[in-house]
């Protein structure tokens, strides 16, 4: 019995709407204004919700949006009482069976300007339209990539009727801001805000005034993704550029340690002239960091080259200046805590070579026989001459040897001094350009 009530109820709904609906669009001409008087406005409530940011599109300077766009009117041609059409207030109908205001994206950058036409309308009773038609916008935004990625963007979103002037249609705004209750949060940026506002602008086209209503979405993004797998990558690489100066000269990779740096550096570089816009207004915090990073590199591969020459100098080659030896060699070794090593085979040598022998003391302990007897035999025997004449040539060969190997420990004494230099060199100023770089930014965006 309940089932045949609901069926029946259903069945003469039904048909109150089927009677409605007849009645209503029996003389209704969709491309007329509703307005009871021509001189009079049709005032349009308009209010912006947004469902999703899918995109912001740097290179092109697009930001790409899935908004509903809630249209509300009164049309006084499409009136009803409930009470004769068994008490219906509400009917859905086709939006491109009435008249719609047509609004568009002024600043559209692809795609349609208009939104589809294929959802319904909510008609009510009173003739009070709302139409909340869905839209994937691709609007343009100019931005600000100086401090990229810890950056803000200003992207506005401006809507207007295309046609109809002021005079014809008034465009009231819903809220004060985006509504934000449907929004689905973006995995790269954040919305900080999104107020909206009415302007009243006369273009220079028309005498008429044109109503618009823009909405600024002031939007952050989220540094995370970039910091990950772009700044500390970066960040560790530029700081193997120290460790080329405490590599030691003899293992002979100073250099390909620094151009394996510089080519990766390159290659960061070009990863990211594919994520920011190609623009020469400005360069980005992160473009401006690998720029003085590779600048850091070249120094150092010029700085290594310059150290090996000095380490693989000899005396041949080079003559050690007096003020080299005082400023290398005593001055800077001592304020920067280095300390030079002992030869150890020089000390182990001069232990082995026990006390030397006084020749004057001997000849004075032996007898004038003795002394006599060793003159004649010296005199008379050639081959103690040759002798001695060639222990004497090995003697001088062994001290020229020492001496040059000297003059290369100074030489390569001098390069290790050099290279501890720039080491705290290229370490202050690697910590101060990060710092002095990252700083400005990060505090702007932890506040």
């Amino acid at each position: 019995m309940c089932v045949c009530v609901c069926v029946c109820a259903e069945c003469f709904s039904s048909k109150g709407e089927d009677r409605l609906f007849r009645r209503l669009f029996r003389r209704y001409n969709q491309f007329i204004r509703p307005v009871e008087n021509v001189s009079d406005p049709v005032t349009v409530e308009f209010e912006v919700s947004i469902s999703q940011l899918v995109k912001v599109d740097e290179v092109n300077q697009i930001m790409e949006t899935n908004l509903w766009l809630r249209h509300i009117w009164n049309d006084y041609k499409l009136k009803w009482i409930p009470a004769e059409f068994d008490g219906i207030e509400y009917i859905r109908v086709p939006s491109n069976k009435i008249w719609r205001p047509d609004i568009v994206l002024y600043n559209n950058a692809v795609g349609d300007f208009l939104v589809e036409d294929k959802t319904k309308a909510l008609l009510k009773f009173d003739g009070t339209i709302t139409w909340v038609p869905p839209a994937i916008f691709k609007s343009s935004c100019p931005m600000d990539i100086t401090y990229f990625p810890f950056d803000y963007q200003n992207c506005s979103m401006k809507f207007g009727s295309w046609t109809y002037d002021k005079a014809k249609i008034d465009l009231v705004l819903i809220g004060s801001k985006v509504n934000l209750k449907d929004f689905w949060e973006s995995g790269e940026w954040e919305i900080i805000d999104a107020p909206g506002y009415k302007h009243d602008i006369k273009y220079n086209c028309c005498e008429e005034i044109y109503p618009d209503i823009t909405y600024s979405f002031y939007i952050r993004r989220l540094p995370l993704f970039y910091t990950i797998n772009l700044i500390i990558p970066c960040l560790l690489i530029s700081f193997l550029t120290v460790l080329v100066f405490y590599l030691p000269s003899d293992c002979g990779e100073k250099v390909t340690l620094c151009i394996s740096v510089l080519l990766s550096l390159t290659v960061f570089l070009l990863v990211i002239t594919e994520t920011i816009p190609s623009t020469s207004l400005v360069i980005p915090l992160i473009g401006e960091y690998l720029l003085f990073t590779m600048i850091f590199v070249t120094l150092s591969i010029v700085i290594t080259v310059f150290v090996l020459n000095v380490h693989y100098r000899t005396p041949t080659t080079h003559t050690m200046p007096g003020w080299v030896r005082t400023v290398f060699l005593r001055a800077l070794p001592r304020i920067m805590l280095m300390r030079r090593p002992i030869d150890q085979s020089e000390s182990s040598t001069k232990a082995k070579e026990g006390p030397e022998v006084d020749c004057g003391k001997v000849s004075r302990q032996l007898s004038p026989q003795a002394i006599n007897t060793v003159v004649a035999f010296s005199v008379v025997s050639p081959e103690i001459k040759q002798a001695i004449e060639s222990v004497k040539y090995i003697a001088e060969n062994m001290r020229s040897r020492n001496k040059a190997k000297e003059v290369e420990d100074d030489w390569k004494y001098v390069a290790m001094v050099i290279d501890r230099i720039f080491l705290w060199v290229f370490v202050l100023v690697c910590v101060l350009g990060t710092v002095g770089l990252f700083f400005q930014p990060l505090i702007g965006f932890l506040s």
